[in-house]
Order: C-alpha cells, then structure tokens, then sequence
C-alpha cells in the first residue's frame, strides 16, 4: 500500500520534526508528576520498571503509531475510514480527546504564566497555599462556584489560546516548526540551569538518597508497574493522535524506528534529569527547615504553585532568578505539549470541511477558549482535576487499546514491520508483532478496567462529571462523521 496523499505538506528538516516530537513528548508531567510518581513508587526501584515497561509498552506502541502515520500520510479520522468506513467515528474519538484534555491543559499554562510574573517579587507571600487555593484560583467545593469567574485566571488562559492560536495558524513548517527549534533547546537550557544550581544546595545529597534509594520489596507490587505504564502513557502522549499525526508529515525516507528511539531515549533522561533538580532543591528544604520531606514532596499543581513557591521564600536572593526560569521552563514544555494537542485536531477539520488551516485553527481556538471557561470559576480546579484523571486513564487507555486492536488485527501488522524497517538503521523483529497484538492488549485491558471501577467508587460529582465527559466523547464524535 502506497503512501496515500504525497503533496500534502511535510516537516522541512529532520530537526523540525525530532523538536516538534520532543516538544509534544516533554511537558507538564515530566517536570512536576514524574519525581512523584518516581519517589512514590520504590524511588530506585522505579527505574528498573520503568524501564521495562518501556521497551514492553512505551516503544512497541509508539512504533505503531510511527508506523501508521507514515503510512498512510492523512488525518486520523480518515485513517481509520480507509481501513473501513465504519471506523471514521473512532478516529474522531481519538481526535476529540486530545482536545478535550487541551481546554484545560491551557488553564494550568495560565496558572504558571501568572507565577512567572509573580516569581520576580513572590507576590505569593508566607501562605502559599492559601494564595493558590483562595486567593487565586477563589476555590470552593460548592456548584456556586461556577457562577463566580475569576478574572485573572480567565486573562491568563485567553494570552495562553491567543499564542496558541498564533504559532498554529501558519504553515507547519513557519508555525510549529520553526517555534519548536527556539523552545526545545531553550528548555533544555533553563533546566540545565536550574539543575546545575540546585546541586550546589545544601542537603541535595540528601534529596538524591532519598530519590533513588531503592526499596526491592516493591519491585513486585503490581501497582508500581500499573504506575510506570500510567506515566509512560502520560508522558509520551501516546494514544492522543499526536504521534499519527506528527509522523504523517514525515518525508518519505524517514528512519521510524531510529527516530522512535531518540525520541523516547531524550523523553526519558529529560524525566530524570528533572527529578534530580527537583529532589535536589527539595531536599534543601527539608535540610533548611527540618520538616521531614515526605511532608514536603507533592505531584502536580501541589509542586508546582504551593511547594516550590515556598521553597523560593526560604532560598534568598537566588529565588529571583531560580524562580523566574522554573515557571518559564513550565510554561514552555506546556506551550509546546499544548500545540500538539491542538494539531492533530487542525489536521482532521482542515481535510473533513476543506477548510484552510488558518480558518480551522481560528474556529477550533475560539470553541476551546468557550470551553475552557469552566475551568476558570471558582470550581474549576475541582472539576480539572475529575476531567484530568477521566480523560488521561478512563479515555486514554481505551484510545491505546482501540488502536492496537484495530491496526494490528484489522490492518496487516506485516506491513507496518516493513514499513518500520524500509529505512530504518535499527531494524525490528516479529516479536513486535507479538507484543501489539496479544500482550499490549492485555496488559492495557486489565489497567483500563481497574481504572474504570475506580471511576465508579467514587464521589457523586465526580461521577456525574465523568458520565457527562464519556457522552461528550460519544457524541462528538459521532456527530462529525455524519458529514461524508
């Protein structure tokens, strides 16, 4: 089967495309979720499962989602309507997801946009706590909540969707492209910088050890594997249509197999290198102030805009440069993870209504900006939180799961393997074959159903929350292919 559409546009050089991949790979979780989810789950021991459930998870499937993009060298929905018609609502599904998970992922960019400024002067004073919770985000758990919009907050989001808007309305190659190059590097710069620094701390020793000490009893617990696969696919944004749709611009001499390699290869020690910034410095407060640091160490918005703002109120003179270039880092690994989001989306309007991409970026902003206003009253970190959880595992794992079984069972896998291995340095076996086809399935079916019973022992709101984003994945979905 030959390439389906050769003049359509394609990345202009190899690095577009390796800094576009990294720029979708490298975001929010790897700075913030991963030295939790590492230090949570038998510190050094992690690593050892971490590792293998890369190679028996992370780079079996991104090599399936290499290999179909190429391929087939078209939108997602029409990806899947070429394998059969009938499939075009589940390729919508996984275009609809991403999106979804867009409309807040730009809430928590505006967050750390915010604290960039207020990282000059630490506007968040003692309690920083109280201030993210109350006095920014005006935090309540009752549905009054919705009718009260905090300004700030929606302000932040519209700067966020507007850049968004103007780095994806131009060209790929002048829009994505050519930003990736300038934001990829200097990410990795800002973190050099901040992990140079937090080495020379008093107590990073101490951190370190606590880090990566390893606890061998746990390398049996199921759930520290069921945690590693779960940051792998959050991670590497695998499932999401992001990987289809950023090697579907691939060139035709591509080497898939070496690109998925250097990819995940740079993802991974990006993690790590990360951790040993953030252990470093947290290890210096638990060393200043004496508080053990299991009470200190935190995941998410928690590391983010409670812990480390009050790490930076401890830390002097230093704080006005560590602080600046830490919430700068977030939100550049947000801003380029955001745009991948919202490219796979650009791509399925852009060839469904034969609408210019400028048009489909323009409507596709406006209606994620309109439902990005939820998450900017005064329950909007509730109802994240329940969306995040629901979307990412719930709606993410059943993205995979459909995907591996409808190109491995429903396409020909021989052909992706020689798709793989056309150009590719590192060629890859029949094991391949085995592992999409019998053991990914399992392993994803037996983790989304844990997931899925977790869902329902739950509290009412989040049920109901989680019941109304299921039939907006349903019905969206459905609704845009009954335009043929």
């Amino acid at each position: 089967m030959d390439k389906i559409n050769d003049n359509k546009v394609q990345w202009n050089s190899y690095f577009s495309f390796l800094f576009s991949m990294i720029g979708a790979a490298i975001g929010l979780g790897n700075i913030w979720r991963y030295p939790y989810v590492l230090y949570s789950n038998g510190r050094g021991t992690f690593l050892i499962v971490y590792l293998i459930s890369i190679l028996v998870v992370g780079i079996p499937f991104l090599l399936l989602e290499y290999s179909v993009g190429f391929k087939f060298n078209t939108s997602i929905p029409k990806i899947f309507k070429t394998i059969n018609s009938k499939l075009e609502v589940i390729g919508w599904f996984i275009v609809v997801l991403p999106f979804l998970i867009l409309t807040y992922y730009v809430c928590v960019i505006g967050w750390d946009g915010i604290y960039f400024i207020l990282s000059f002067f630490k506007g968040w004073g003692t309690n920083t706590d109280y201030f993210f919770s109350q006095t920014l985000l005006q935090s309540t758990n009752s549905t009054t909540g919705l009718t009260n919009l905090v300004l700030p907050c929606l302000a932040s989001v519209l700067i966020v969707w507007f850049i968004i808007w103007f780095i994806s309305h131009r060209d790929l190659n002048d829009g994505i492209g050519k930003v990736n190059k300038i934001m990829i590097p200097a990410i990795f710069l800002i973190m050099g910088v901040i992990v140079f620094f937090s080495l020379t701390l008093k107590g990073a020793s101490f951190g370190l050890t606590t880090l990566f000490n390893p606890d061998w009893n746990e390398i049996y617990n199921p759930h520290i594997w069921i945690a590693a696969i779960s940051q792998i696919i959050f991670s590497l944004a695998i499932g999401e249509g992001i990987i289809l749709t950023y090697s579907s611009y691939l060139p035709k001499n591509s080497k898939l197999t070496d690109n998925a390699i250097t990819i995940i290869s740079i993802n991974c020690g990006f993690e790590l290198f990360a951790a040993i910034g953030v252990f470093s410095i947290l290890g210096f407060m638990a060393t200043t102030t004496g508080i053990d640091i299991t009470q200190i160490i935190s995941e998410g918005t928690g590391l983010a805009f409670v812990v480390f703002p009050e790490i930076l109120n401890i830390m002097g003179s230093t704080a006005y440069i560590i602080g600046p270039l830490f919430f700068l880092c977030i939100f550049l690994a947000g801003l380029t993870s955001a745009i991948a989001y919202l490219e796979s989306v650009i791509y399925a309007v852009e060839e469904k209504f034969n609408f210019p991409r400028k048009k489909a970026t323009t409507y596709l902003c406006l209606i994620g900006a309109t439902m990005t206003i939820i998450f900017t009253t005064g329950m909007g970190i509730h109802i994240l939180e329940v969306a995040d959880k629901f979307l990412n595992y719930i709606g993410g794992i059943f993205s995979i799961i459909l995907e591996l079984i409808i190109f491995s069972w429903l396409f020909r896998s021989d052909e992706l393997l020689n798709t793989l291995n056309n150009n590719s340095t590192v060629k890859i076996g029949e094991w391949w074959v085995i592992l999409i086809k019998y053991v990914l399935p399992t392993i994803l079916f037996c983790l989304w159903i844990n997931e899925l019973i977790n869902m329902f022992n739950t509290s009412n709101f989040k049920l109901i929350t989680n019941i109304f984003l299921s039939l907006i994945l349903i019905s969206i979905p459905l609704i845009l292919k009954i335009k043929s």
